[in-house]
């Protein structure tokens, strides 16, 4: 399949075996400010207007809609020149405000403008997230987007080719979160390095389009380029009368050329990885990086148990930065904050999850537990169904869509030395601010810790209904 997709948008190749990409789409969020000043600088306007879509995501605030809001001065000039930079060339833009606006990796599945074999970017790491409709979609830096704002194309070194293939079926608690931790576990966080990875499998074809989205963002911490999965009619029923989706005869022509996507039979990858994730358990980290994982009902490793001296070395790191002995059982870590948003698990099958296991149950005195929806369109959608006040019930922040507390760039921080059960894809030292401890989880797993005060196995607390 990413064979297709390259040979299909390889315009050029230079002697040194740089291939120019033609890219379908380029999405834009609140941190482009540098590749604007780039055209501004070079007297460049941008190429097609058309294929680019902008939203704020980064440094919004998530309690308010109110720009004013923003207390650091250069985040909230960010978002206005933006703004300002955006219509300037005539790009279609999602303002605060706007019943489309969102983080920019969950507005463009849900309105339709990711589509199967196409190539979208975005100066975001977590732009992998895009290819579990099919699509191939990578993050740039700054002055790879100000080419593609220029240019509508992107040099790159072709990538190598890697499938994991997931068998099994996923037992009660267990979500694609716990299956792409999982596979970080099992490969690495270099695993990936210089591949694009197919996720193929029963355990993937079983998976709702929104758990497809979370194993492909993730793609990025196991170090691949992208992650890809075969387009299906699951993807069609998906995006069938999404906003930017085809429609008539055109939608029936895509839909012909989507299903010739797939990798063929006897297909060759240069790199192969079978998991079989029958009996896996929800699954948690413990250190500072996503590979750091074990099951929710395991303990903390020793890392004078690691063979491998650097992987000892930054074991210990890991488990100093992060307040933990070895041995210790991971139900027994107490945590300080909950939160449940980012790119990787803030969709309505996300925020459902975690309101089944919150229904009727408050969060525990000592916990602060935010939900931020992934977009306006998911916290109209929740609202809705009621979810909003399940979550409020209980005990949790209803906040407005945004990236909030996954980064910690915008005023949404976890306190130096707290402990935050986080649906995120990141636990980096600092990442969620300055001193804080990160652990990821699954969004049940993540209400489970918020009811409980702890790590605690969801699994455990959904036999109590």
């Amino acid at each position: 399949m990413f064979d297709k997709i390259w040979s299909r948008h390889s315009v050029a190749t230079r002697s040194d075996g740089q291939v120019l990409v033609y890219v379908d789409h380029l999405l834009i969020h609140d941190g482009y400010a540098p590749a604007f000043d780039v055209l501004r600088e070079r007297g460049l306007r941008v190429r097609h207007p058309e294929r680019s879509t902008a939203v704020p995501d980064h440094y919004i605030p998530t309690t308010s809609r109110d720009l004013g809001s923003i207390a650091d001065p250069e985040k909230r000039a960010m978002v206005m020149s933006m703004k300002r930079d955006v219509e300037e060339h005539g790009i279609q833009l999602f303002p605060l405000g706007d019943p489309r606006q969102g983080i920019v990796h969950v507005v463009g599945p849900e309105q339709g403008i990711t589509q199967p074999g196409i190539v979208l970017v975005c100066a975001d790491s977590h732009t992998s997230t895009h290819g579990a409709l099919g699509a191939l979609a990578f993050g740039v830096g700054m002055t790879e987007a100000a080419q593609i704002l220029a240019c509508q194309a992107i040099w790159q070194r072709r990538p190598k080719s890697m499938r994991i293939w997931i068998d099994g079926q996923r037992g009660p608690g267990v979500t694609a979160k716990d299956i792409i931790l999982a596979v970080i576990g099992r490969i690495g966080a270099s695993g990936a390095i210089g591949h694009v990875i197919e996720y193929a499998g029963p355990a993937i074809a079983a998976l709702s389009v929104e758990g497809r989205l979370t194993v492909c963002n993730m793609s990025i911490e196991a170090g691949a380029r992208a992650g890809l999965v075969a387009p299906d009619d699951t993807t069609f029923a998906y995006l069938k009368d999404r906003p930017f989706a085809p429609s008539g005869a055109a939608w029936d022509a895509a839909v012909a050329q989507w299903r010739a996507l797939p990798s063929d039979p006897g297909a060759a990858f240069d790199r192969e990885v079978r998991i079989d994730i029958s009996g896996l358990a929800p699954m948690v980290t413990w250190g500072t990086s996503p590979q750091d994982v074990a099951p929710v009902d395991g303990v903390v490793p020793d890392p004078d148990t690691m063979t491998d001296p650097a992987q000892r070395e930054r074991a210990r790191g890991a488990l100093g930065y992060m307040g933990l002995v070895p041995g210790m059982a991971m139900g027994e870590i107490s945590i300080d904050r909950v939160f449940i948003g980012s790119c990787t698990n803030s969709r309505i099958e996300d925020l459902r999850g975690a309101a089944v296991v919150v229904a009727g149950r408050k969060v525990h005195p000592k916990v602060e537990a935010w939900v931020v929806p992934g977009s306006t369109q998911v916290k109209l959608q929740a609202e809705a169904e009621g979810l909003d006040r399940t979550f409020k019930d209980a005990g949790f922040a209803w906040h407005e869509a945004g990236c909030s507390l996954c980064l910690g760039t915008n005023g949404d921080l976890v306190p130096p030395g707290q402990r935050c059960a986080s649906t995120s894809n990141r636990n980096f030292v600092g990442r969620q601010g300055p001193g804080a401890r990160t652990h990821l989880m699954s969004p049940m797993s993540a209400a489970a810790a918020a009811i409980e005060g702890r790590l605690a196995d969801v699994r455990t607390m959904m036999e109590r209904r």
